[in-house]
């Protein structure tokens, strides 16, 4: 059973000044402002308490000796950290009601933080641990938001209003980095871990406030025991609407109990649409890291040259880096941030999702057949920002819409597993592409292009199959009243 319970009939509210002024954005229906903003919010701070962090994790890692080399192997660790963390979440959602769900996790994140804040105040060396941490933190806790927004709303309005929940994220990324650079001198380093709690603790705040007014809304009817306020946050229900429903669907289970719950890893490789989604989320950033790859070598040749030949202004090869990455990411920033605004959920609206999970793929196959024989920085620059700023927007909100015709189980475990572990195979798998290109093969930069256009060949197929699969399961969704 997912939060949306009872659906309130059409036009039963009036439309406020917020669904008005939301409407320049997205198609919002009367009275659905008000959550999709406070889910814009609640992502807002997430992203923007990772941005904070993100420069404490790099000085201590960077200040390590063999700090660099590290960062790429340690990828790998994170991945294997995972293998054990996905399934205990699981084992908590089989467990917990969603809101203690959110809570529980929240806060054990909100303790961790507090606890570096004490080692690093007494000068213990935490730069390992540290970066292992947050970047399962950052993949976790931004999987089991979506999760939860899944949760909440149906197919048909999650199609409508993740686009505008999705800007939450991408207002985020940005003003979390500039707070930091703010923060910074003012409080010093350490004590962006104590903001960063904060933030935390007022997102979880935000969660707890649009749970009590989803089941407030859309569950009072229900008896206790029927509603997400009791029951598991991963249980195999779809949506379903009334109190009649909701009881021949619980009985019918194949089993309610922990113990008979499938395991996370279980439930993606037990179904075809979450492996296709799962290789597809794999191969995304594969390409993505490999051409952050390119990107790299070829600002760091293009740097050198300048200097070398005095055409770099009177900058020092790492000003010319620097001076080139804070205005690439602001472009990035700023592309992705307008794509989210006006054209994603246009996109959805009138091409629909099978073309929406299409657009990425298309892009990047083109800009790296363009990279494969001329790797220039001017034309690198321009692909890197037109996949960046796609994946940011356009590709970062349909991945979360494919997790709109799946039951709880699946939106709250199988979820968990793909937005963390799958996608950190994508990075484990582009450090081995990179170390074998470098050492064994020495491919250049036109070989690594070269390489990422036969990827985007696969995640092309990968993205036309399940874009098919989620046509098919949301046709079968919706011929079933009792599941939707």
């Amino acid at each position: 059973m997912t939060g949306r319970l009872d659906l309130a009939p059409p036009g039963s509210e009036q439309p406020g000044q917020l669904d008005r002024a939301l409407r320049l954005f997205a198609d919002v229906r009367n009275g659905e402002g008000g959550t999709a903003i406070l889910l814009a919010l609640n992502v807002f701070l997430l992203l923007a308490t990772y941005y904070c962090i993100r420069p404490v994790r790099e000085a201590l890692i960077l200040s390590t000796e063999g700090g660099p080399e590290l960062k790429s192997y340690l990828a790998a660790g994170q991945a294997i950290l995972l293998l054990g963390l996905v399934p205990a979440y699981g084992a908590l959602a089989d467990r917990l009601p969603r809101r203690r769900l959110l809570n529980t996790v929240t806060a054990f994140f909100i303790l961790c933080l507090v606890a570096f804040y004490g080692l690093a105040q007494g000068d213990v060396p935490i730069a390992v641990v540290f970066f292992l941490w947050v970047g399962i933190f950052n993949l976790m806790i931004v999987a089991q938001f979506w999760s939860f927004a899944n949760d909440l709303y149906t197919k048909e309005q999650g199609e409508r209003l993740f686009a505008i929940v999705a800007v939450g994220a991408s207002l985020g990324a940005v003003l979390g980095a500039r707070l930091a650079g703010w923060l910074i001198p003012l409080f010093g380093l350490p004590q962006l871990l104590l903001v960063a709690a904060g933030l935390l603790g007022l997102a979880v705040a935000i969660s707890n406030l649009v749970d009590a007014r989803e089941r407030a809304q859309h569950e009072a009817h229900l008896p206790s025991r029927l509603t997400t306020a009791e029951l598991p946050a991963s249980t195999g229900e779809y949506q379903i609407q009334t109190v009649e429903d909701a009881k021949k669907l619980t009985v019918s289970l194949p089993g309610v109990g922990p113990a008979t719950r499938p395991g996370t890893f279980r439930l993606v490789f037990g179904n075809r649409y979450l492996l296709l989604i799962a290789l597809l989320i794999t191969f995304v950033n594969w390409v993505n890291t490999t051409g952050e790859y390119i990107l790299g070598r070829t600002v760091v040749d293009a740097a050198r040259a300048a200097v070398q030949s005095g055409s770099a202004g009177g900058l020092s090869e790492s000003e010319y880096i620097g001076r080139f990455y804070s205005e690439f990411l602001f472009v990035v920033s700023l592309t992705a941030l307008g794509l989210q605004l006006f054209i994603v959920s246009r996109l959805i609206k009138y091409v629909g999702v099978r073309v929406g999970v299409m657009v990425l793929p298309v892009l990047a196959f083109a800009g790296y057949a363009i990279l494969a024989f001329a790797p220039v920085l001017a034309l690198v620059r321009m692909v890197k920002i037109a996949e960046n700023a796609t994946d940011y927007s356009i590709q970062n909100t349909v991945r979360n819409v494919l997790f709109l015709p799946t039951s709880r189980d699946e939106k709250y475990k199988a979820k968990q597993a793909i937005d963390s572990f799958f996608w950190r195979a994508g990075d484990v798998l582009s450090a081995a592409l990179v170390f074998v290109g470098v050492t064994s093969i020495e491919l250049g930069t036109t070989g690594f292009a070269r390489a990422n256009l036969l990827l985007t060949c696969v995640w092309l197929l990968l993205a036309l199959a399940v874009g098919r699969e989620y046509a098919r399961k949301s046709k079968a969704l919706e011929s079933n009243p009792a599941l939707r």
